[in-house]
């Protein structure tokens, strides 16, 4: 449904409103507490929307009447214009984040692709690069799971990303990362390219519906050695998960019991079958579960280039940014907002 189309949308809202009046509608509150953030986000978008169409209307008609020498009109015409750029903005944060789990928090996974040394190092680069992101936006970050690799870098990390549309903002991170630089651990000097596959997952609620055969787990228990620090207890209550019918893997080490670090890969493991389960529903989800590429030289969705030069480029939206030095300590807001408006553009929504 495309966004602007306010028929639409304000007969959402009155179906919202309907069950909303309904008399047992509080009986099941988990299911109330959805009907009610939806009705509030459609009458948000409605009023904005139709706040943005009015400022416009007055800016128009004003400007249509307007003097160069009447100059209360005309500041009053700037103070329109003002209001009407800053709404927009406003609005264009609506607009990208209107995906359905866009308001959760994201699960980063991160594993190095084919290459050793090299590409666990630059995994480790990305898991940083996602931390500082992070941080400079406030949001909290957890260490679930952190693998070192034999001589550096890391063979594969978990984290959490909690906060104000953490999923939204990075479900775009999903893909294949290329870097391309002098190698450090290269006696010789040579240039040398990695890859490393980052998967973006929202972290669902508990209530999300899916059945899993006890039979079809494998449950392993370890010694924690995280990223150090206070990030990870380093305790024997890490736990991995495999689902044995699906191959799927998960881990957790960031709490102090078993029982805790198990509930997380429950967690983990119904979300990303959830996902699974819905991508063969609605092919259109693809912006949740996206395509499942190789990790290895052609299926990239970025590139990050330390030399002969230094460009950061996102193969799909076409954003370059020079400062890959920046991009790496976090500076990721303009990588993430083209691709968030090209995807907003793809799918007919301006």
């Amino acid at each position: 449904m495309a966004l602007f189309d306010l028929e639409k949308i304000k007969k959402r809202i009155d179906e919202l409103e309907a069950k909303q009046n309904e008399p047992n509608f509080w009986n099941e509150q988990k299911a109330a507490v959805k009907v009610v953030n939806e009705l509030n986000n459609h009458k948000d978008i409605y009023e904005s929307f139709n706040k943005i169409k009015n400022s416009y209307k007055d800016l128009s008609d004003l400007l249509k009447s307007l003097k160069d020498s009447d100059l209360e009109m005309l500041g009053l015409a700037n103070e329109i214009y003002t209001n009407l750029l800053e709404n927009v903005n406003q609005m264009r944060i609506k607009v990208l984040f209107t995906g359905e789990f866009d308001n959760l928090n994201a699960i980063i996974d991160i594993h190095p692709g084919a290459g050793g040394t090299e590409a666990m190092d630059w995994a480790n680069m990305l898991f940083r690069m996602y931390t500082r992101y992070a941080e400079k936006h406030h949001f909290k970050v957890e260490i679930i799971d952190y693998q070192y690799g034999e001589e550096a870098g890391l063979k594969s990390a978990t984290l959490k990303i909690s906060g104000l549309h953490a999923y939204g903002l990075l479900k775009g991170e999903k893909g294949v990362h290329r870097l391309v630089r002098i190698s450090p651990f290269d006696a010789n000097k040579r240039r040398h390219t990695s890859f490393a596959s980052v998967n973006v997952i929202p972290e669902f609620d508990d209530d999300i519906e899916v059945e899993i055969n006890p039979d079809d787990l494998r449950v392993d228990t370890y010694r924690s050695g995280g990223a150090g620090g206070q990030n990870v207890n380093k305790v024997s209550s890490a736990v991995r998960i495999t689902h044995l019918p699906t191959g799927i893997v998960v881990s957790s080490q960031v709490e102090r019991s078993q029982l805790q670090n198990k509930e997380n890969c429950m967690k983990m493991l119904k979300g990303i079958l959830y996902q699974r389960e819905v991508e063969k529903k609605q092919k259109a989800l693809d912006a949740i579960v996206g395509e499942k590429n190789n990790i290895e030289w052609g299926s990239q969705i970025r590139s990050y280039v330390f030399c002969p030069y230094t460009l950061v480029k996102d193969n799909r939206s076409g954003f370059e940014n020079v400062e890959v030095n920046q991009v790496m300590d976090g500076d990721l807001d303009g990588l993430i907002y083209a691709y968030l408006e090209e995807e907003a553009k793809r799918h007919g929504i301006r």
